[in-house]
């Protein structure tokens, strides 16, 4: 786990100063309110655009895949969402689809010995993002639902394509149930969860895992990416200007999905797999994101297949309000949400 830069950690106390200044003077700061689709984009967040694009843009994807990455690792640092308890961490090591892949166990301070835990897979377009991108969000979700997080570093493209990270995902899964009491969990309570990517991934492992002996107990998903076959309306109507946008999308599908595999393949594609018998989800998405369209007509398409789903729209919110919760509002109140829902889902 790296450890902050004072620059680092300057930078980011500067940034959360600025984004919890007073209401009307930051609206004077950010500009006029941005409208679309009926909803008003987060004047916290309207702010945070305008300073990433002072910083050299906003736009995730389309520079070198490593200069990616860097930038990833250094964003997400800035205002990831802060825990009041401790935390504690330890690093290991899980089977992956073709050998061994890190993995980082996160365990409160109260929490109880043998209950439920959270196997969480990151978000990042499958190309970027990592453990320590999602360490913060990691440590809230652990310390806001009580529980074991268990944080997989599945296999990133374009060294190793789809459907490599799916494999990696799966196996993961079914060796933390194997391991349940080394970890000090319930094998049979295990929740899976992740945002963007690691949505889909966690839909990935639903949808190949539910006859298992040991099949998750529930799906906790963060503006998911479900489809890479169709474009919806949303990806449209917020293609440029809000972080993730269409050339964004279309940079980490060339990443991902390798020539000849068919884009409506459930492994990359969760929403044409086999949707019956699925454990039961929340669905979060955020008004101003290209995947809200998808995410909720996942949600629905599980709903009509009989699944539990709760779908929860923050209307004011853009992709990736996870990894700024530490200094936008509407962001940390979604992570509650999320957290709340997963508490209650592993106490059941």
């Amino acid at each position: 786990m790296k450890a902050k830069t004072l620059a680092s950690r300057i930078e980011g106390g500067m940034a959360r100063a600025t984004l919890n200044l007073p209401a009307a003077l930051l609206r004077i700061l950010a500009g006029r309110p941005v409208i679309r689709d009926g909803q008003t984009l987060d004047v916290q967040t309207q702010m945070l655009l305008r300073l990433q694009n002072l910083r050299g843009g906003a736009a995730l994807g389309g520079r070198p895949v490593a200069r990616e990455r860097a930038l990833m690792e250094s964003q997400c640092q800035l205002l990831e969402p802060t825990t009041e308890r401790h935390v504690d961490t330890r690093e290991t090591q899980l089977a992956g689809a073709d050998g061994p892949i890190a993995a980082r166990v996160y365990r409160p301070a109260e929490c109880p010995d043998k209950g439920g835990a959270l196997v969480f897979y990151h978000g990042g377009g499958f190309v970027i993002g990592s453990l320590d991108s999602h360490d913060g969000v990691c440590r809230a979700l652990a310390e806001r639902a009580n529980c074991v997080v268990i944080a997989v570093d599945y296999r990133l493209a374009p060294e190793h394509p789809a459907p490599a990270g799916a494999h990696d995902a799966i196996a993961a899964f079914r060796d933390i149930v194997a391991r349940a009491d080394e970890f000090g969990v319930d094998g049979r309570r295990l929740a899976v969860g992740g945002d963007s990517a690691g949505g889909n991934l966690s839909a990935v492992v639903a949808q190949a895992t539910r006859d298992d002996e040991a099949a998750p107990c529930f799906q906790l998903l963060f503006y998911p990416a479900v489809d890479f076959a169709e474009d919806r309306e949303s990806v449209r109507t917020f293609a440029s200007g809000f972080l993730l946008e269409k050339s964004s999308m279309d940079w980490f599908r060339g990443h991902y999905i390798p020539d000849g595999m068919d884009n409506r393949d459930p492994r990359v594609s969760p929403i044409y797999g086999d949707l019956a018998g699925l454990a039961p989800a929340i669905v979060i998405t955020g008004g101003f994101d290209p995947l809200r369209d998808e995410g909720e007509a996942y949600a629905r398409m599980m709903q009509a297949a009989g699944v539990e789903v709760h779908v929860s729209r923050r209307p004011t919110m853009i992709h990736g309000f996870l990894n700024v919760a530490g200094a936008i509002a509407g962001g940390d109140a979604a992570l509650t949400e999320g957290a709340q829902a997963l508490r209650q889902a592993l106490s059941r």
